[in-house]
Parts: structure tokens; C-alpha cells; sequence
């Protein structure tokens, strides 16, 4: 406790038995003897104290005035004029193009093309057979896929909404895992600036106590001189934080993967195998069907049965190299004059071997620029559609459930997928962070030191100009030499910054 020596305990028992006058001669020695032992004139002991040097320069860079240069407008400028330059372009070619035409005939216009309007969503599909075919079964069919598209939607939304939980969630833990080994990085950049202090106060101890330790006196104690403390963790400490090599758990799951892909491979082929064999039972159905029809078919040829049998004679080109015997076969039994029979064997044969067919002008158009309406719906729902259209064809049904499967397995692999990766990127990146960390401590202790050496580096030069200029007692110079000693342990750059 700092206690004012005008004001202590004796001097106020003194003053209670003075007069005033003698009070104040009795105030005014003491403070004479205070200023003669403790004042000096001048500031030489605060110079000596601080190493305040005589003449120091204030940096250049204080004088520097940088002023803010607007940007020039030019280039704003010039892409208001650029675009609209474009536009009025644009708009005499169009003038010109319109006076090269009022004069041009009609037989060298360009010909009028069809407006089609491709309808290729499901809903507007559904939307369009509203109105253009309103009856039960276009109102059931539609009622039942706007049933399935909201359950798509909420279901949809449930599982993306699960997957950004699940995967904040595990973002969480491993942010939690990061900050916790950081604090191992800090600790490790922590001790090593306490380290350089240390180092530092051993060093410049030890070289100045060679100028200000009496004649015949023993050095005195250097502040742990060797006696360091080690870095707390070591190469061998950081291995944890480390990419692990291969043990044999991991050889055991890739073991375990690759039989896992052999035997779904193997699995996979057996379903091909069987499938093939379905599919050849399906097409000898179709050819003793098409041997039923040729039975029954009547003797004048019309239209009618010709296209039908057409549709499944086409029907059954699997690329079969028997395929043109069977056809000829089937035709020939036919009850068709010979001319007929040869028209539609060869019409058949010729359609086998083309590789290409031409549009059908329903969906092409007939040239007149009236729009046409199309649709080509690439959606899961139009199976639906279909299906409830006619719930009688089986085919329908096993088409809607087999797409409508195969969206929802990919979805949701992709979704679980996404979320998968999207971890494994913020591992990944978490354990590069702390990598990056770890690498940079030597990088922050160098900066660290530098720093340091900036502050200190003046003060021990003044120090040594001091000692070579043989003006200062060894009081006076063990005084500069605390001080540098306490800026060195106490002043910036701070170890906790």
C-alpha cells in the first residue's frame, strides 16, 4: 500500500502539537528533502529509464497523404453507348429487311412454318385434356395424378428436409472435433512465443550483464539459462491429426466391397438371364397370335388387317436372323390375291431393314404458321396417367410402378448421396484446416519473433550506444537493461494476440 509521506502517521502526530507556521516550515523541509533525493533536474533518469534516444525521425509513411481516385466513368459510358448501339442495329436491320421484302414476290418468300406447341409437362398435358376432352376418365386420371404429384412434393420436401438436418447435424460434430484439436495448435503456438520470450531474456541478460556486474562480483542468475522448456508437442503428438494409413479394418471393407460388387454383378445377370428367357416366351406367344390372325384372316384384302398384322409383324423384330422366314411364311398363307400378298411381303421386309421412319404429321404439322399442339411428356406421372385411363392393361400398371420406382431409387440415392458427400467435403476440409493450421504455427512464431525483434532490436542498439559512449554509471546501465528486459517480457506483440 502506497502511503504519501507528508501525510503518515508520525507527521500527523507531530502537526497536532505545532503551530500553524511552524506546520507549514515542517511541510516545507520535507518536501525539500524529496525533491533533492528523488527529483533531478530535468528528464535524464526518465530518458535513462525508457531509452529514450536523443533524436529519433517519426516514419516517412506519417507524412504520406494517399488520396481516394475516383474512377473514371469511361467504362460505364461505354456500355450504356455499346448496347444500345446494338439495339438500334438490331432495329434497321429489321427496318431494312422489311423495305427488301414489300417489293420481293410471293414465289421467292421464305414458306410459312408450323407454330407447334410442345406440351411437356405433365400437369400442362393433364390441363390440356381437361379442356380439350373433358369426360370421367381424363377427370379420374388427372384427379389421380395431381394426387401423386402432391404426394411427391411433400415427400420430396420431408427428405430434403432430413437431409440438410442430418447433415447440419453432423457438420456440428465435426466442427465441435476441429475447434477441439485447435486448441492443441493454439497451445503448441502459445508455448512456442513463450519460448522465444524466454530465449530472448536469456540471451540479452546474459550479454548485458557483462557490462554492469561489479569488478570481482560472480555473474549473477540469467533467467534459466538452458533450461528451456520443450515444445509440449512433438512430431510423434502430431501423427493423430494425420491421414491413418491402411489397417485392417480397411482391408477388410475393401475385401468386403469387392465381393459385394461381384456378387450383385452375378446377381445382376442371373435377373438378365431370366429376363431373356421371359422375353422369348413372350415372343413365341406373339408368333403363334400371328399364326392365329393369318388363320382367320378373310380373303379380300383391306386396310384394316393389313396394318394390324403390320403392327405385329413389327412387333416382334428382335434382329433374329429367321425373323424374313417367318414373315414370308406367315404372308404366303395368307388368303390374299398374289399381287396383294407380294405388296405387303415386300412393304414388310422394306420396313424390317429401314433404320429411320418419317415424322408423323400430327406432331410435324402441315407447314401453316397455325400453332399445332404435341405432346412429348417426359415425367413419371404421365404412367399414371395412362394407367388410369385404362386399368385394364396390366402393362400400364407394371410401366407406372417400374418408373415411378426407378425416380423414387434415384432420387433418393442421389439425395442420400449428396448428403454423404457433402459430409465427407466438410471432413475433409476440416481436417485440411487443421493441417493448414498446424503448418502455419511455425509461420506465426516466426512472425511473432520478427516482430519482437522490431521492438527490441532499437532498444538494445540504444543500449550498446550507452555502453560505448562511456557516459553512464553501471546503475545507469542496469537500469536500461531492466527495462529492455521488461519490454522484452511484458511490451507488443502480445502473446496472446
Amino acid at each position: 500500500m502506497n502511503i504519501n509521506p507528508l501525510y503518515d502517521a508520525e507527521t500527523l502526530r507531530q502537526q497536532r502539537n505545532l503551530t500553524i507556521s511552524q506546520r507549514r516550515n515542517n511541510l516545507t523541509t520535507k518536501e525539500g528533502v524529496l525533491v533533492n533525493n528523488f527529483v533531478k533536474d530535468g528528464l535524464c533518469d526518465t530518458k535513462n529509464t525508457y531509452l529514450i534516444s536523443d533524436k529519433v525521425e517519426m516514419p516517412q509513411d506519417l507524412y504520406e497523404d494517399s488520396k481516394i481516385v475516383d474512377k473514371k466513368l469511361l467504362p460505364l459510358s461505354a456500355v450504356a453507348l455499346g448496347v444500345m448501339s446494338s439495339i438500334a442495329v438490331v432495329t434497321g436491320f429489321a427496318r431494312r429487311s422489311a423495305r427488301v421484302a414489300k417489293d420481293l414476290p410471293k414465289e421467292k418468300w421464305l414458306p410459312a412454318v408450323t407454330r407447334n406447341v410442345q406440351l411437356s409437362k405433365e400437369l400442362h398435358q393433364l390441363v390440356y385434356q381437361y379442356v380439350q376432352n373433358p369426360n370421367k376418365k381424363t377427370f379420374n386420371a388427372g384427379v389421380g395424378v395431381l394426387t401423386l404429384s402432391a404426394m411427391a412434393f411433400m415427400g420430396k420436401m420431408f427428405f430434403d428436409g432430413y437431409k440438410e438436418i442430418w447433415v447440419k447435424r453432423k457438420e456440428a460434430g465435426i466442427q465441435k472435433n476441429l475447434q477441439e484439436n485447435l486448441i492443441a495448435v493454439e497451445t503448441q503456438s502459445f508455448s512456442g512465443k513463450m519460448q522465444i520470450i524466454r530465449a530472448m531474456l536469456s540471451k540479452y541478460s546474459n550479454d548485458f550483464e557483462k557490462y554492469i556486474k561489479p569488478e570481482g562480483d560472480k555473474i549473477l542468475p540469467n533467467f534459466g539459462k538452458n533450461k528451456f522448456f520443450k515444445m509440449p508437442f512433438t512430431s510423434e503428438s502430431r501423427t493423430s491429426y494425420k491421414k491413418k494409413t491402411l489397417n485392417f479394418g480397411n482391408i477388410l471393407l475393401g475385401a468386403g466391397t469387392v465381393v459385394g460388387i461381384v456378387g450383385l454383378g452375378f446377381l445382376s445377370l442371373k435377373n438378365l438371364t431370366k429376363s431373356k428367357a421371359y422375353l422369348k416366351e413372350g415372343l413365341e406367344n406373339t408368333k403363334t397370335l400371328i399364326k392365329t390372325i393369318v388363320d382367320t384372316t378373310p380373303e379380300r384384302f383391306d386396310e384394316a388387317s393389313a396394318d394390324f398384322l403390320e403392327h405385329m409383324f413389327m412387333s416382334i423384330d428382335d434382329g433374329a436372323k429367321d425373323l424374313t422366314e417367318f414373315v414370308t411364311e406367315q404372308v404366303n398363307k395368307l388368303k390374299w390375291s398374289k399381287d396383294d400378298k407380294d405388296k405387303f411381303l415386300q412393304k414388310i421386309l422394306t420396313k424390317l431393314k429401314t433404320s429411320t421412319t418419317k415424322a408423323n404429321p400430327n406432331y410435324a404439322g402441315d407447314g401453316t404458321p397455325r400453332p399445332a399442339f404435341n405432346s412429348f411428356v417426359e415425367d413419371y406421372r404421365a404412367f399414371l396417367y395412362n394407367w388410369l385411363l385404362d386399368t385394364s392393361n396390366p402393362q400400364f400398371a407394371y410401366l407406372f410402378y417400374g418408373i415411378t420406382g426407378l425416380s423414387a431409387a434415384s432420387y433418393g440415392g442421389k439425395l442420400a448421396g449428396d448428403a454423404i458427400k457433402e459430409v465427407q467435403v466438410k471432413k475433409i476440409n476440416a481436417q485440411t484446416e487443421l493441417e493448414l493450421q498446424q503448418r502455419l504455427v511455425s509461420t506465426e512464431l516466426r512472425n511473432f519473433k520478427s516482430k519482437k525483434d522490431a521492438a527490441i532490436l532499437p532498444l538494445v542498439e540504444e543500449f550498446y550506444k550507452q555502453v560505448d559512449s562511456g557516459k553512464r554509471s553501471k546503475e545507469e546501465l542496469k537500469t536500461m537493461a531492466e527495462n529492455v528486459l521488461f519490454e522484452i517480457k511484458n511490451g507488443p506483440p502480445f502473446v496472446y494476440s
